[in-house]
């Protein structure tokens, strides 16, 4: 443990850990292109063993990177031959006199230079680059993020660190993970690495609950009630998720451990519809909406069941109801007081209703975003009844942007936690996947292949 030790604190020493710091910076995160920091991040090298597993690496960092959305990356075609490892590296450039009178001071590279990856043909603002190496059977990542509008390696560098894997593919995933929530972090924006996507899946030959990580991967089945099982909701810090059943006849809330898969106790009122769970911003209740007198009406009840009492109390039906994670008394839901579905607030009390949609068509699966501010929902405003399309309304504007146009029917949106993403179902062709976009209705990507999935739920890992 000692020697261990030793090593780190010289490899802590060679990076200058001591010194650097993340330099907070105000970054407007407009995801409109223009707006991005142009960033490029080189090919990282392994030493010895370290070699084998830099595919791996070098693909899991690009990819975190550029899938976040609010950065710019630079195609590695145009980057120059010679690449730093290390800002050791870097050498200024050395100025030589004129052969003849009247022309002008010549430069002569020394090593890689700042304005090598500042100018043409990269361009780029900020520079990321680093090696891997093995000490004590672990994977070690060296890497740096460089400020290339600094006129020095010492003033360029605002990030510097290490980073500990275990020696194999994993390993290499993990330190790509590590590093690049942090490149994140400096520009103000979140790493999705470790979050999860609930959704519904009739794969296995019924509709059960399903997670995965956000990127698609690790596509796991959590229920095996070989019936019907949808709605799922998850708490806010990922250790819980509910959904209806109707596994044992009339609809149930049932709510489990995200931890251990364990079932926990719910107590539902006896009803032929129980259905849309969503738990408050503290984890300790939930809100469901439920048919208690022929209407099906918003109630409110412990994270148990017990306490349970009505919110709304109209002859409609009044669903869905999500609650501002900024503001626990602040509830977006789908009613249909004025006839056709639409998109309401109110009061966490059902006090001081507002309709934020016009009427026209018909709303269903609001979302709110992770800062409180905007509502992303489906509507088949423009379109025939059942076509519905992915929309965001800002609440405080009441301003409305149309994410989906008329590809396949787009349902089910939720926010990722960046406040960057979301996920949403679509069906495009014969069956309803899922997929994920950034909040301008780019970059879309096709998570699921395999049977129908839809109402997906982003959430924070549990781990």
């Amino acid at each position: 443990m000692k020697k261990k030790s030793i090593l780190v604190a010289a490899a802590l020493a060679g990076l200058g850990i001591g010194a650097w710091a993340i330099r907070a910076q105000d970054i407007n995160l407009h995801i409109s292109a223009g707006q991005k920091p142009r960033v490029a991040v080189t090919d990282f090298r392994g030493a010895g063993e370290a070699q084998r597993f830099m595919n791996t690496f070098n693909q899991k960092l690009w990819d975190q990177l550029a899938g976040s959305g609010i950065l710019s990356m630079v195609a590695k075609s145009v980057y120059p031959l010679n690449v730093p490892q290390q800002p050791q590296d870097f050498k200024p450039p050395s100025t030589i006199a004129p052969l003849r009178r009247g022309e002008a001071p010549r430069t002569q590279s020394n090593g890689p230079w700042l304005t090598d990856w500042s100018g043409p043909p990269v361009s780029a603002n900020d520079l990321v680059f680093g090696y891997t190496a093995v000490q004590n059977g672990q994977l070690v990542l060296r890497g740096w993020l460089f400020n290339l509008s600094q006129a020095d390696p010492q003033s360029a560098q605002v990030l510097g660190k290490l980073y500990f894997g275990s020696l194999d593919e994993a390993g290499a995933k993990k330190v790509a993970d590590d590093f690049a929530a942090d490149i994140l972090q400096f520009f103000g924006a979140k790493s999705l690495a470790g979050t999860k996507v609930y959704f519904v899946s009739d794969r296995s030959g019924a509709k059960e609950i399903w997670a995965m990580d956000y990127d698609g991967q690790n596509q796991r089945e959590l229920t095996h009630y070989h019936s019907v099982s949808d709605m799922p909701a998850v708490s806010p810090d990922g250790k819980f998720f509910a959904f209806t059943t109707y596994a044992q006849g009339n609809p149930k809330i049932m709510v489990y451990s995200a931890e251990s898969d364990r079932r926990l106790p719910f107590f539902n009122p006896v009803s032929s519809a129980v259905e849309t769970p969503e738990f408050t911003p503290d984890g300790r209740r939930l809100y469901f909406s439920a048919s208690l007198d022929g209407w099906v009406q918003i109630c409110i009840a412990d994270v148990s069941g017990a306490a349970m009492r009505r919110i709304s109390h109209v002859r409609s039906i009044e669903v869905s109801a999500k609650v501002n994670p900024r503001n626990a008394n602040e509830i977006a839901f789908i009613s249909g007081r004025g006839g056709r579905e639409q998109l309401w607030r109110m009061n966490a009390d059902g006090g001081e209703l507002e309709q934020l949609t016009d009427g026209q068509g018909y709303v269903a699966n609001p979302a709110w975003s992770p800062d409180g501010q905007k509502i992303a929902f489906a509507w088949t405003k423009g379109y025939e009844p059942g076509n519905y399309n992915i929309f965001i309304l800002d609440v405080a504007s009441k301003g409305i942007l149309q994410l989906t146009h008329g590809a396949g029917r787009n349902e089910n949106p939720w926010w990722a936690p960046d406040g960057v993403h979301l996920v949403f179902s679509s069906k495009r062709g014969r069956l309803t996947q899922i997929y994920t976009m950034l909040a301008d209705g780019s970059s879309v990507q096709q998570l699921t292949t395999q049977g129908n999935n839809i109402q997906p739920v982003w959430a924070k890992s549990a781990n």
